[in-house]
């Protein structure tokens, strides 16, 4: 059970205190309630352009990282469809440290030209690098755009195109800051041998007198039930084929998550998965296969991967796929099965505990969801699932008509 306690400024902006007296340590995490999903369908990766921009200087302090260091602290950040998430561990000392510079950001970037330029130029060359460049980088930007057809998560974090990002101009990127790096769509959650008055004291210090904003409020076009197979063939200089298969499932807070997170590990998470066992080591179809779901706050995506074995094709990898789902949905999983993938899942969640950064981010991210207390409540509803209850989920998520298949073809030396 994860204790907590939890406050609201008068600016909206929501604080959690988590307590462990047991580390020097403490961790600052700011959660904020936007990600590549709320974008300008013709301004795309701007979530992501921002989570460089907020290192690149703000209106009192010029360079982030510098403070940081010599106050013993370190710091990263990662933007998803969903969620934009800023982090930093320092000694419990120095707090006050991590309070300044989270609230110099939140107040007012260093919007300037150049500073703009400069994070551009680094976005660019990491879409060139990881999603042009790299064999099977533009796996994503097809799976989605072949999945989703109205729904944002038609586009990768990083944007849709690179035009977008170099387009960029500074009006856009300010009025995207002050539409969504506000108090009140953002979460502050610290943790460590901390007391909850000297908390209150620093968040109404630095960051009481922040304009609130607006509460954004999301109104996304909701991607209607797929009713047809999709399929779609990529060729290109890869060194194996690939396969990708992706279905829609529920978003995050359905009931049916915790089945369909369970499935994903027993059907392609590890070498005791049943896809591993026989389409890798028995069969031999495959090289690398996995099976996992994208955990997405709306309506996500369950894939499964797998890297061909040179000489088979991708017809016959496909239809041995096929052949597993089907009996995954005409005979259900063993309650051995069952029971490895709750124990993985429940040590999962305790190793995660473990981890101080880890606690401050999920508390943040629960409170965003909805409720913190949210947390408290994950091992119960993967334990009250039943074998029949993953079976009904399995039998909807595995419809041939809920079916994407992306055929990743390396191009023949001919042509």
């Amino acid at each position: 059970m994860l204790q907590y306690e939890k406050f609201t400024l008068d600016n909206g902006l929501r604080v959690l205190i988590h307590k462990d007296t047991t580390t020097p340590m403490v961790a600052v995490n700011v959660l904020y309630d936007v990600g590549a999903r709320d974008e300008d369908p013709e301004r795309t990766g701007f979530a992501h352009l921002f989570e460089h921009l907020m290192f690149g200087g703000s209106e009192n302090i010029p360079e982030y990282d510098e403070p940081l260091q010599m106050a013993g602290g370190e710091n990263n950040a990662y933007t998803t469809n969903d969620i934009t998430n800023y982090y930093i561990q320092l000694p419990l000392q120095n707090i006050e440290t991590a309070f300044w510079l989270e609230s110099d950001r939140m107040n007012a970037l260093a919007f300037s030209p150049k500073s703009l330029d400069v994070q551009r130029k680094v976005v660019s060359e990491e879409f060139k690098e990881h999603y042009i460049n790299k064999p099977y980088g533009d796996t994503w930007k097809h799976l989605r755009q072949l999945a989703y057809k109205k729904h944002p998560y038609q586009w990768m974090t990083i944007g849709k195109e690179l035009k977008h990002i170099e387009d960029a101009q500074l009006d856009d990127v300010k009025a995207f800051f002050y539409k969504h790096y506000r108090p009140v769509n953002a979460v502050l959650c610290v943790a460590g041998n901390v007391q909850t008055e000297q908390v209150k004291a620093l968040a109404e210090k630095w960051f009481g007198s922040i304009p609130a904003g607006e509460r954004y409020q999301r109104h996304l076009p909701a991607e209607p039930r797929q009713t047809e197979a999709r399929f779609e063939l990529v060729e290109s200089e890869v060194p194996l084929d690939a396969l990708y298969k992706a279905w829609h499932m529920e978003g995050r807070l359905a009931p049916s998550y915790y089945a369909t997170d369970l499935i994903t590990e027993i059907m392609g998470s590890g070498f005791a998965s049943r896809l591993y066992q026989r389409l890798v080591k028995d069969r031999q179809f495959f090289s690398s296969i996995n099976c996992y779901h994208t955990g997405s706050t709306d309506p996500g995506l369950v894939v499964v991967e797998g890297k061909l074995v040179e000489g088979k094709t991708l017809e016959e990898a496909n239809a041995a796929i096929e052949a597993e789902l089907n009996l995954l949905i005409t005979e259900g999983v063993t309650d051995e099965e069952l029971q490895k993938a709750k124990n993985k899942i429940e040590s999962m969640i305790t190793f995660e505990d473990m981890s101080l950064l880890s606690r401050a981010n999920n508390l943040a991210f629960y409170e965003l969801l909805g409720d913190a207390a949210l947390i408290n409540q994950e091992w119960d509803k993967y334990n009250a699932v039943t074998k029949e209850s993953l079976l009904q989920v399995a039998r909807d998520i595995f419809r041939a008509e809920n079916s994407n298949t992306l055929f990743y073809k390396k191009k023949s030396k001919n042509g």
